[in-house]
């Protein structure tokens, strides 16, 4: 009996051991274990990723609905700042109307008050001269009454 022999038999004796203390079921079913949980694991990342796009795809649509939103409060605030541009516009417009016709209003009655002036001086301007003409030229009683009458026709006739 040499060593090859002997080593033959050790390694069948070895192998007889190993089968018979069940070591290559042992071994395959922790494979089988550790195959199933990285499966597991493969699976739970599976969903974890489809989670996340799902989440991903949420937040896109979110970010895409307020961004039309703020566009569409932009928009109605600029479409609003232009109703009051045109409406302070508008009543920029009616305000200067409004004191130019005041004005206007009060230039005419002025260059009326200033024209009743004028008349009313031109009046007695003319019954003055009217009285000193007429002074000098006719003397007493008859002057006098002529002077009167004059004056009250005049007066009469600006009422």
């Amino acid at each position: 009996m040499d060593a090859t022999f002997w080593a033959l038999a050790a390694l069948v004796i070895f192998f007889s051991v190993i089968v018979w203390l069940k070591v290559p079921a042992t071994i395959n079913k922790s494979l089988d274990t550790r195959a199933d949980n990285i499966r597991k694991e493969l699976d739970e990342a599976r969903r974890l990723r489809e989670e996340a796009q799902e989440l991903l795809a949420e937040y896109q649509r979110k970010r895409q609905e307020a961004e039309a939103e703020a566009e569409s409060i932009v928009t109605a605030a600029k479409h609003e700042a232009e109703l009051l541009a045109e409406d302070a516009a508008r009543k920029t417009t009616e305000y200067v109307e409004r004191r130019t016709a005041i004005a206007e209003q009060k230039i005419a009655q002025a260059e009326a008050e200033a024209l009743e002036e004028v008349k009313a001086s031109a009046v007695d301007l003319a019954i003055a001269a009217s009285e000193r003409l007429l002074g000098e030229k006719l003397t007493g009683n008859t002057a006098e009454d002529l002077i009167k009458k004059s004056i009250g026709e005049v007066k009469q006739r600006l009422n």
